[in-house]
């Protein structure tokens, strides 16, 4: 790639990091915060079987401590979006969310949900995945980032993929 192409995937990696930020944001509120178990659950509405036993797995599992899980999950979103803010950790940063949008994908979301009458869409994280892959594949961090100057003095945080 050149330079043209390589800073114009540092410059979608910094708007994708704003738009994780602002939904950091909302995951702060009291209202998710509260209602964490309620948003899991939400996602089984009119789903077929075994969609409906893959989410109510996930709630049996949130419902030992949800207050703690939704903070986990502010906690990742904040992260995430510091990470692809600042460029920091940035490959880790992209793995981390790409696991994070799948799990949303697959419980709040019930898989997009395509399998109810009337539906039209497939859910944003899967959406959120893909652009994950192409910050990916054009390798973000290499401009408008901290990772390579952290990378020259702490070699020991980064690996190969």
């Amino acid at each position: 790639m050149n330079t043209a192409e390589d800073k114009s995937f540092a410059v979608l990696r910094i708007i994708f990091g704003v738009v994780w930020l602002i939904d950091a944001f909302f995951k702060w509120s009291p209202e998710f915060l509260n209602n964490f178990t309620n948003y899991i659950l939400e996602g089984s509405t009119d789903q077929p079987a075994l969609v409906q036993a893959w989410i109510n797995l996930w709630v049996k599992g949130v419902s030992v401590d949800p207050h703690f899980f939704a903070i986990v999950v502010a906690v990742a979103e904040t992260a995430l979006a510091f990470s692809l803010l600042f460029g920091f950790l940035t490959e880790l940063g992209i793995v981390g969310g790409i696991a994070l949008s799948f799990v949303i994908w697959s419980t709040a979301e019930g898989l997009g949900g395509p399998y109810v009458a009337g539906s039209t869409d497939i859910g944003a994280a899967i959406i959120y995945i893909i652009v994950f892959i192409a910050l990916w594949l054009g390798r973000s961090w290499r401009y408008y980032s901290l990772d390579p100057y952290i990378r020259r003095r702490l070699p020991f945080l980064y690996w190969r993929w």
